[in-house]
């Protein structure tokens, strides 16, 4: 007998509320029964009755855990899981997947890692201002222009999304040093050229910095003050995973000081960021609204991804990227 799930699907909307919500429940298949919100607990009988959370970025506290009794799965719409309480779920034997084997989002955030680093390296914002303004910025802009070509590229965190963006950079033929508690196979080094080496090395040899791992208490302002100031005063910083893997104030103080060259920033911490923000008035920062991951075809691929993992679990399999 086919046993009927209750899905709550938790769609913030600054990633499409309940209109995208609406198109995510068509997908799942008719033994669930889906309840599309845009914060978990504004429907407080359908978390009681949760078999599954489907949450595409929407918090998941250790109140919304305990809310549900029969909660069975949480599922992370993203590759990010840092918005769910891991500790409570853990204590509820309640898995957490992300969609991280899909590789959903891997393709764009590489795209947009590259973008920014591209937009550094040739100057573009302050070049297209100063052109608006009928200011001729090439006597100016000449000295700091520079190539990615020869440069080394520092990544992060080498794993779906740190090894696409590792691909780019080989036909850039820029040099990869990566570093991470996770270390790639030899035919994986081989093929993209890329060395292990501990993090304070990377910092110390890499022109680009690249960040790629996930938000943990361990990786929770990973760039510190400590950290940037092992890096040199030609490098740039971008990140495309979290904001709060960087100390915010720390890095807004080396680039006020001239200590780094710039920083490319696609996440902050909070989202949005408050105008009291001091990078969003940092020189020579490059910056965008958290886009890396929202394309058309990312966010697609993101949903077929989470729908389908739940729709394996509430058929009686075993879930993929459980993270907890």
């Amino acid at each position: 007998m086919t046993v009927t799930k209750n899905v709550l699907a938790v769609v913030s909307p600054h990633v499409g509320g309940r209109t995208a919500g609406a198109a995510l429940a068509t997908l799942f298949p008719g033994q669930a029964r889906v309840t599309v919100v845009e914060a978990t607990d504004e429907d407080p009988a359908a978390l009681r009755e949760a078999h599954v959370v489907v949450t595409g970025l929407g918090p998941v506290t250790a109140e919304h855990i305990a809310a549900a009794p029969d909660l069975e799965l949480i599922q992370c719409a993203s590759h990010g899981f840092d918005y769910v309480d891991l500790d409570a779920a853990r204590d509820r034997g309640v898995p957490v997947c992300n969609i991280g084997s899909s590789g959903a989002e891997k393709q764009n955030v590489a795209e947009q890692t590259f973008a920014l680093m591209l937009a550094l390296a040739k100057q573009l914002v302050p070049a297209h201002t100063a052109l608006t303004e009928a200011d001729w910025a090439l006597p100016r802009l000449q000295q700091s222009i520079t190539e990615l070509s020869g440069k080394t590229l520092g990544i992060v965190g080498l794993g779906h999304i740190g090894e696409e963006v590792a691909r780019r950079a080989v036909a850039f033929d820029m040099g990869i040093v990566y570093a991470g508690p996770t270390r790639a196979s030899a035919e994986t080094e081989d093929r993209l050229g890329a060395r292990h080496v501990e993090l304070e090395e990377l910092l110390r040899v890499s022109d680009y910095v690249s960040l790629h791992a996930p938000l943990t208490d361990a990786t929770r302002h990973l760039l510190n003050a400590e950290r940037l100031a092992l890096l040199k005063p030609t490098a740039f910083v971008v990140n495309t995973s979290r904001g709060a893997l960087i100390d915010q104030d720390a890095l807004a103080d080396a680039l006020h000081a001239g200590a780094l060259a710039g920083a490319g920033l696609d996440v902050f911490d909070p989202e949005p960021p408050t105008p009291a923000l001091r990078l969003l008035k940092a020189p020579n920062v490059v910056l965008s609204p958290h886009v890396a991951g929202v394309t058309r075809e990312t966010l697609v691929r993101i949903a077929l991804a989470a729908v389908q993992n739940a729709a394996d679990h509430i058929a009686g399999k075993p879930p993929l990227d459980v993270v907890s």
